[in-house]
């Protein structure tokens, strides 16, 4: 084993200034922890200082190697910094040091015993740490060892290096509803990784779960790894390896450069242990981005819950209807059957808002965040305040979207509060710490901000009734249909979509004429695209007519990012052209007096509307073929 092949470039410090020993010992114990050589900085410390108590390790020349074998350290390995003014490090001949490596090596093995005397042969020649001190970059420094090394050792010749088995450039898609965006981005990824010559695996976190997903041996074996994701994945398997992370919408639209950005090492080297940085997903995200991700991981986990529970509730209502009850004060509960769909689906319901803010905490503080935000949401629902905990005022989807971030902040204060306890305590501090002092936390929180969140909460509920009563639901209803088309599956997109879905829980009348609006604002997109290839196809290309049959069956099952390619290549166009359809078909939908209790499905839940479906469907004609217009008048004809 050579000395290049334990130094690493984030492993060396050029002209740092220490005023102690013990401050070089601090530097060079984080650079370990930097590059991920460690498993506990702190135990590795305490090692180093417990070999430097036995004697120096400064061997004079102005050179110091500080060793320690440990249970906490990874991975053989090496690192060192250089200090023009020199440190006082106790050397035997009064010199002080400006040149310290620091070796660390595990229990097995003697491998640091082997580096220690290849380097301190090395060593004895002065112009060759002359010109260590004298480096000004760090690959300088390592070409100058690797030289020296080959020079002074010629019988054991530079190793190659290790042909990479597996990939170069690993990935990890995913978004919020994990259908569209999160494959789009995969085969986008794929593609430019084929054209580029570059060997690439995409793992995607879509709804059925993580396909293709990434092993240690790939992992360890590339280059580096891109997350293109708009809510959080595991990444504490990435440790000590180059990460870049980005929102899922650039896998799509700029692969090439993501890819670039591994191969030319742009992408900063991930450390699992800053928890903060994990849950923005490698820590170069905004503030703004990171509560997006959060608020988009807990959306993404109670989607499922929203989808199946209204379904049910929807399927409850059908059956009732069909029973000749659609009069009755309990209608959905009248007929046997409805009841026991209509109870299933409550369930779900009631589900909701917990689950969301759950994992909205568990995506800011990992584990110990999914108890205090399941509470809070549970709370929320409930609406416990401190004269009644059962549950008086309840505070709903807005409360559960509090309880979740407070909360999830709240556990990380808790977490920091926590971390000067004895090693000892360590192991009980996720299993009682962390949940006793959460949940006091959490349930005060709750309490204390249920009355103003209800209030809030039911003003919300009155004015979309009264809304409703004075036609001005209309135009709101065309608003958010709209914004469906805005971004296809963005943050616009997300945030019609969440405020419909949540206003589902006050199962008012208003409350489903949104989810209707918002339904058919998401589907016309895709329609108004298919149609306009196929009435007007010499506004397309050859290949974009070829692919956009398929946008009739994302369009009809409310999959709205089926537009994102025609959308991508001709923005100015498509945008424009789509928020009109979708908005004139939500204004439509209000207008018909069109209600829909199932969140997601399509055409395959027309069924289940109150309100006459035929109307339902003439406004989304109606809508798609409007965009359909739009496009022929603003797209230009293509040359042949």
């Amino acid at each position: 084993m050579r000395i290049t092949d334990l130094l690493k470039k984030d492993g060396i410090a050029l002209g740092v200034s220490p005023k102690s020993k013990r401050e070089a010992i601090d530097k060079l114990v984080a650079l370990h922890q930097k590059c991920g050589n460690l498993k506990d900085q702190a135990a590795y410390k305490e090692g180093i200082l417990a070999r430097e108590k036995m004697g120096t390790t400064a061997i004079g020349m102005e050179v110091a190697i500080p060793h320690a074998k440990s249970e906490a350290v990874k991975a053989p390995a090496l690192t060192a910094i250089t200090v023009p003014d020199g440190v006082d490090y106790e050397a035997p001949d009064g010199a002080p040091c400006k040149l310290i490596f620091m070796i660390a090596a595990t229990l097995d093995g003697d491998v640091h015993l082997e580096v220690l005397a290849r380097l301190m042969q090395m060593l004895m020649h002065e112009d060759f740490t002359a010109k260590l001190k004298a480096a000004k970059t760090p690959a300088e420094f390592l070409k100058i060892i690797d030289d020296q090394e080959t020079k002074q050792f010629p019988d054991e010749p530079k190793a190659a290096p290790a042909a990479k088995t597996g990939y170069r450039v690993l990935a990890v898609t995913a978004c919020p509803t994990g259908i569209a965006h999160t494959y789009m981005a995969a085969e986008a990824l794929a593609k430019a990784g084929d054209e580029m010559g570059i060997t690439i695996k995409v793992e995607t976190n879509g709804s059925g779960g993580a396909k293709n997903v990434l092993t240690a041996e790939e992992i360890a074996n590339c280059d580096g790894i891109i997350i293109a994701a708009d809510k959080n994945v595991d990444t504490a398997r990435f440790n000590g390896k180059p990460v870049y992370s980005t929102k899922v919408a650039d896998g799509i639209h700029k692969p090439k450069e993501l890819i670039n950005k591994i191969i030319n090492g742009e992408a900063p080297v991930f450390h699992s242990d800053k928890k903060v940085e994990a849950a923005a997903g490698g820590g170069n995200d905004s503030f703004g981005r990171q509560l997006y991700k959060h608020l988009m991981n807990g959306v993404s986990h109670m989607l499922p819950f929203v989808v199946a529970g209204g379904i049910f509730i929807a399927i409850a209502f059908l059956i009732d209807t069909f029973a000749g009850n659609a009069g009755s004060p309990d209608f959905g509960s009248v007929n046997e059957v409805a009841a026991w769909f209509k109870t299933i689906g409550g369930v779900a319901f009631n589900l909701m808002v917990p689950i969301l803010a759950g994992f909205i905490a568990m995506s800011i503080a990992d584990r110990p965040g999914l108890l205090v935000g399941l509470i809070g949401g549970f709370l929320a629902t409930s609406g416990a305040t401190f004269p009644l905990p059962g549950g008086d005022v309840p505070s709903g989807f807005l409360g559960g979207l509090l309880a979740g971030f407070v909360g999830g902040y709240m556990m990380l204060g808790i977490e920091k509060m926590c971390s000067k306890f004895p090693r000892s305590l360590e192991g009980i501090k996720p299993v009682l710490v962390y949940p006793l002092l959460g949940l006091g936390g959490v349930a005060v929180l709750m309490c204390a901000i249920n009355p103003i969140m209800g209030i809030i909460n039911n003003a919300m509920t009155n004015a979309l009734k009264a809304m409703a009563d004075s036609g001005l639901i209309i135009p709101l209803c065309a608003l958010l249909a709209g914004m469906m088309a805005i971004d296809m599956g963005g943050p616009f997109n997300k945030a019609a979509y969440v405020f419909a879905t949540g206003m589902l829980a006050s199962q008012t009348d208003a409350a489903y004429m949104i989810m209707a609006a918002v339904m058919i604002g998401g589907m016309v997109p895709p329609l108004a695209i298919a149609l306009s290839t196929t009435f007007f196809k010499n506004r397309w290309t050859e290949e974009e007519r070829r692919n956009a049959p398929v946008n009739y069956i994302m369009g009809l099952s409310f999959i709205t990012e089926g537009a994102i390619p025609y959308a991508a290549a001709h923005p100015l166009q498509v945008i424009p052209s789509c928020i009109v359809g979708s908005a004139v078909a939500g204004a439509l939908s209000a207008i018909f007096g069109c209600k829909l209790m199932a969140p997601h499905g399509g055409v395959f839940v027309f069924a289940t509307m109150q309100g006459t479906w035929m109307f339902y469907i003439l406004a989304l004609a109606i809508g798609a073929i409007v965009g359909m217009l739009m496009l022929a008048i603003l797209m230009k004809k293509q040359n042949k």
